[in-house]
């Protein structure tokens, strides 16, 4: 029998991004599809404390990087989300990805007058997967469609331009980007930005997926296409590729960002779906 090709390696090129896992795994809505299986029940993997993420940022930004972001989890749940954001926004653009269950008017407001004296710019991204209320609902747990809805509206009411973010946890014959896009535009959103990720084999949807990525197949597109080249995770215990992988042992890479500016092997399954899709995390 002729042995498995080795997993491919991806070389480390430069820090363009900084994912901060600020919450872990801790998160008031419990969605199937939830790449990192988060909940409300005790969380798998623990909120980092507020010294553990301004370490991160300070050595990131020592290092170059060029972009931040807040994840879990859901971010809004830490106790010193605010004064955080406003730390990593004096050092470069930081985006928070969220639920959107959180933002009400006065986090809104909040949020707005914290983008005004920023030093960079902040972005929100905001979690909605289907256009149809019962759709979305099903997968992110009842009412998480009309409060994203509703943040959305608020955020851009403020001028902060939120992304919808959604999963494509499903297809149709017309392009989720257009539903969505459509959705925004009836709410009222005047400058609607959508962003569509691939439906990824880990947490809760861990086993849905298989094989692996090999050296052949990394020449075919180019390293630098994917994310883990020009990114790291930090979250409870250490420093990963991705925020995909944050916390799985396995996929830990080092203590440090220092330590771990080195090739990353493609071992996860997840892996296999940035390579098909070229899908990377980031805004962009």
């Amino acid at each position: 029998m002729r042995p498995a090709a080795p997993a491919a390696a991806v070389p480390f090129r430069h820090l363009t991004a900084l994912w901060v896992q600020i919450t872990g795994t801790w998160c008031n809505l419990q969605c199937a599809h939830c790449i990192n299986a988060s909940g409300p029940r005790e969380p798998w993997l623990a909120p980092l404390d507020a010294e553990a993420v301004r370490r991160a940022v300070l050595e990131a930004a020592a290092l170059g990087v060029k972009e931040i972001y807040f994840t879990g989890g859901e971010p809004f749940l830490h106790p010193e989300v605010m004064p955080l954001l406003a730390f990593a926004l004096e050092r470069a653009p930081t985006t928070i990805l969220t639920n959107g269950t959180l933002v009400g008017e006065a986090m809104a407001d909040r949020l707005a007058a914290l983008a005004g004296r920023a030093r960079y710019s902040l972005e929100l991204r905001v979690s909605l997967d289907h256009p149809e209320r019962e759709r979305n609902d099903a997968v992110r747990g009842p009412g998480a469609f009309d409060r994203a809805l509703a943040a959305i509206r608020r955020l851009d009411a403020r001028g902060l331009l939120p992304i919808l973010t959604a999963t494509e946890t499903d297809r149709s014959t017309e392009p989720l980007y257009d539903r969505l896009r459509a959705l925004l535009l009836a709410t009222g959103v005047r400058k609607p930005r959508v962003k569509i990720l691939p439906l990824y084999p880990a947490g809760r949807m861990d086993g849905r997926g298989g094989g692996r990525v090999t050296a052949e197949m990394v020449e075919q597109v180019g390293a630098e296409r994917l994310q883990c080249s020009e990114a790291r995770a930090v979250a409870a215990g250490g420093v990963y590729a991705c925020p995909i992988l944050a916390g799985l042992p396995e996929a830990r890479l080092g203590a440090t960002l220092a330590e771990t500016l080195t090739a990353n092997r493609l071992t996860h399954p997840a892996c296999l779906v940035c390579w098909e899709t070229g899908s990377s995390c980031r805004n962009a």
